[in-house]
């Protein structure tokens, strides 16, 4: 059984006939214990705060049975990781991605990785609940202003909350049709040829986060933690 904000989204999932529900992951209307396993990806990094991110992950744990696991995923700062770039920083000179840019939160299919090992990576931490966790590699720096840097896609991010641009994927009948229910302002004609940008809060983590938010929960123990081609990954179990 699968969940979404977007509406869209699951009304795709029915038409080819898969169990789906509009919800929120903060308040999932099912019965706790009631899952044998669960399954984050690439959502909890889209949360801005520390407190909806943990929020996030105890809700998974709500509706584990004991002794059922989850798997999360989340976007990595470590782009760059064991003196390896990450498939998302490779594929930045591809012709695919001179056409159009990335449309996909993880950087590859989720699989069977490799358990991470110290990097050598600093990245500059934002959450208070780092602080208390007194996780190492990063390097705290307060926020100057309430402004988010927008990311160049398929780079190294400049810092762990930011804007990550979507561009509207579509046939050029399609990208009209999009753009035309835009509400630009007058003067802004040229741009409707173009197709649409959007942009997506991501908190971005750090090496060592992602266990630290898990490790606060008494009801859940980490099974596994590592990275996955720019992703931070846990297996978790409820106790």
């Amino acid at each position: 059984v699968g969940c979404d904000r977007s509406k869209s989204l699951v009304d795709i999932c029915g038409e080819k006939n898969y169990q789906a529900f509009v919800c929120d992951a903060l308040s999932v209307p099912m019965r706790s214990g009631s899952c044998d396993a669960c399954i984050s990806i690439a959502v909890i990094h889209h949360f801005s705060t520390a407190e909806r991110r943990l929020a996030a992950i105890c809700e998974l744990a709500r509706l584990l049975r004991p002794g059922g696991t989850a798997l999360i995923y989340v976007w990595a700062m470590e782009q760059e990781y064991k003196n390896q770039k990450s498939k998302y920083l490779k594929e930045k000179n591809s012709k695919k991605d001179e056409e159009e840019e990335i449309n996909s939160d993880v950087a590859q299919r989720p699989h069977s990785g490799q358990v991470p090992e110290s990097s050598s990576q600093g990245s500059a931490c934002s959450d208070q609940l780092l602080h208390d966790s007194e996780v190492t590699g990063c390097d705290a720096k307060p926020a100057v202003d309430s402004r988010l840097p927008v990311h160049t896609n398929r780079t190294s991010f400049p810092s762990q909350d930011l804007l990550v641009p979507w561009h509207l994927k579509g046939g050029p009948k399609k990208k009209r049709e999009s753009v035309a229910m835009l509400p630009f302002p007058a003067g802004f004609k040229e741009f409707q040829e173009l197709s649409p940008v959007f942009h997506r809060y991501y908190h971005v983590f750090c090496e060592g986060e992602l266990e630290a938010v898990c490790r606060s929960l008494d009801c859940v123990r980490i099974q596994r933690s590592y990275y996955d081609q720019g992703n931070w990954c846990v297996v978790l179990e409820k106790l």
